[in-house]
């Protein structure tokens, strides 16, 4: 029996190797490589620690905090707050956990492991599509996280068809954003960049957003953001399923930026990791 000789990295050759795996090897390889990345989250369970501690801190720190005083501008109090920040968390989960894609993704090339993957007979887009599955399973344990600390500090689930749908577009949008961060972690040089890069990004559209307050209190100019950025159309979406209220324009600006960033961005990722030197 012949052996298969690995493929050369980067360029035609890694084109050509794609193209002559069928979908099943693909699936089989993607499956190998989930499984792979599972195994070393087993092995290192720090790296779940952002999963757990993120949805507590940040819910703890805007109810207790600041949710009298938004509650006030809302037409209650605390427990208003309650039910109009955790969806606005959840629709912030997306794009904290793809941050994290970006930096593992970078960490992995400068410790070796991606030319080790890259020198196998395996699909290349397999690999990046195994690493964005397991993203999706650490946001979705995050995202149970944060509904189970909502629910102790006054979250009232009355809708749990909404709040499926809720919690699946927000997975929508935030694979459309782990390949954006996927493509930093293949051109950026090490994971401080990635991570640099990432909070000059997520923090003007997490704050500029409809997440942790009404963007009526906003400055004029800034409420004219927050109507445009994809973070309010997200967490207005999850808030209408969820809690009640409009639903059908943000829901489908939302679906609509999640095709539209995924379709851009997953062919750039796919061809920056394979020509990456």
């Amino acid at each position: 029996m012949t052996a298969t000789a690995p493929y050369p990295a980067g360029g035609t050759a890694d084109a050509t190797a794609d193209a002559r795996i069928p979908l099943r090897g693909h699936l089989r390889h993607t499956g190998a490589l989930v499984r792979r990345n599972l195994l070393w989250i087993r092995q290192d369970p720090e790296s779940m620690f952002d999963a757990i501690l993120f949805p507590v801190v940040f819910t703890l720190l805007f109810v207790y905090v600041f949710g009298g005083s938004i509650g006030q501008s809302l037409g209650g109090g605390q427990e208003q707050y309650v039910q109009y920040i955790v969806p606005g968390l959840m629709a912030m989960m997306g794009m904290n956990m793809a941050q994290g894609v970006g930096t593992g993704f970078n960490q992995d090339f400068n410790t070796g492991v991606m030319d080790r993957f890259r020198s196998l007979p395996i699909g290349r887009g397999s690999v990046l599509f195994a690493k964005i599955a397991v993203e999706m399973a650490r946001m979705l344990f995050a995202t149970v996280v944060l509904l189970v600390v909502g629910v102790l500090v006054g979250f009232d689930i009355t809708r749990w068809p909404g709040l499926f749908a809720a919690v699946g577009l927000s997975a929508l949008f935030g694979s459309a954003l782990m390949w954006v961060f996927l493509t930093l972690g293949v051109v950026m040089k090490n994971a401080q960049s990635v991570q640099a890069m990432g909070f000059l990004v997520l923090m003007p559209l997490q704050f500029g957003s409809s997440i942790f307050a009404p963007p009526q209190s906003m400055p004029g100019w800034l409420e004219k953001f927050t109507e445009y950025n994809p973070l309010s159309s997200l967490a207005d979406a999850a808030r209408g399923l969820m809690v009640g209220g409009p639903v059908a324009g943000d829901l489908w600006m939302t679906i609509g930026w999640s095709v539209a960033i995924t379709a851009v961005m997953a062919p750039v990722a796919i061809h920056k990791f394979r020509t990456k030197s």
